[in-house]
């Protein structure tokens, strides 16, 4: 029986996909880096992902273990480098916490996503005062 989704360090990696894809659906993974990690583990990254055998998995668990931080540890030191920027009160810092564009982004007419949905200031409705 062949298992849908396969798990490497806590992350479900879909089977269906060629390992290259597959890995790079783990935090800190990208296409680039799971390359690098494929030709170090001596793994043809055209193969699919269920079509590997328990050592070539785990070939890749122990790369990623020694060599790359990952997951739980890599979101930790991100969200530690935004709060001392926050502490020491850098610009980048401040940018952080107002919730507005940290690298030097535009912000009069774009940066919607990071902004959030458009507040309109008033009612846009004239009052009595000004019909007569």
């Amino acid at each position: 029986m062949k298992i849908d989704i396969m798990r490497i360090s806590g992350i479900d990696i879909p089977n269906n996909k060629k390992i290259g894809a597959s890995i790079a659906y783990i935090y800190g993974v990208g296409r680039s880096n799971a390359k690098v990690i494929l030709e170090k583990s001596g793994i043809n990254p055209e193969r699919r992902t269920n079509d590997l055998n328990q050592d070539e998995i785990e070939k890749i668990r122990q790369y990623l273990d020694k060599n790359i931080k990952i997951e739980g540890d890599l979101r930790s030191e991100v969200s530690q480098n935004i709060k001392r920027l926050r502490e020491i009160g850098s610009y980048r810092g401040l940018r952080h916490s107002k919730n507005l564009p940290v690298r030097g982004q535009r912000t009069k007419t774009n940066a919607r996503t990071k902004r959030g949905r458009r507040v309109t200031v008033g009612s846009g409705r004239r009052s009595a005062a000004e019909k007569t």
